[in-house]
């Protein structure tokens, strides 16, 4: 059965627009995924550290054959394929591809939890999110996109557009 997927993209080392494009081109040429819309990128504030450059990020909304697990197996092999390489949470990286919705399911494991626990929290995922679909409603609180991005705080979350 498809499934509607959203998946976050984001960079904060090297060529970050390249790094984001070149994953998108590799979640489309994944069999049975397929990248159906596009947010624009946006230039983001680092949240939860310091001493770090800035993002670029954005969200993908893909229609997809692969299952949530096996949807992540991949997304944790292209992130590999481009030099990804996991050492401590919350550390630069070339390429960070997270699942942030998959339908309306939720899925509570140790190593993919859906919807994306912070994802309500977060503006960088909100602002490219409620571009995309506004009215879209998160499986777990209930409330649409544009709700969440309205009560979502902006302190040390600034986001700016790029090519704006």
């Amino acid at each position: 059965m498809t499934e509607k997927a959203y998946i976050g993209v984001g960079s904060n080392l090297g060529d970050k627009v390249a790094n984001c494009q070149a994953a998108v081109e590799k979640v489309d040429s994944l069999p049975g995924c397929s990248v159906r819309a596009r947010s624009g990128l946006y230039r983001t504030e680092p949240v939860d550290v310091e001493d770090q450059d800035w993002y670029v990020n954005g969200v993908i909304r893909v229609d997809t054959d692969l299952p949530a697990r096996g949807l992540l197996m991949e997304l944790l092999a292209i992130e590999a394929s481009m030099g990804r390489v996991r050492k401590q949470k919350w550390e630069a990286r070339i390429i960070d591809l997270d699942i942030l919705l998959y339908g309306n399911h939720r899925i509570k494991e140790e190593d993919l939890i859906i919807p994306h626990p912070l994802m309500h929290s977060r503006r960088f995922v909100l602002v490219p999110l409620n571009q995309l679909d506004p009215d879209l409603v998160h499986s777990v609180s209930g409330r649409a996109i544009w709700q969440l991005l309205r009560a979502c705080g902006e302190t040390g979350q600034d986001i700016l557009p790029l090519g704006a």
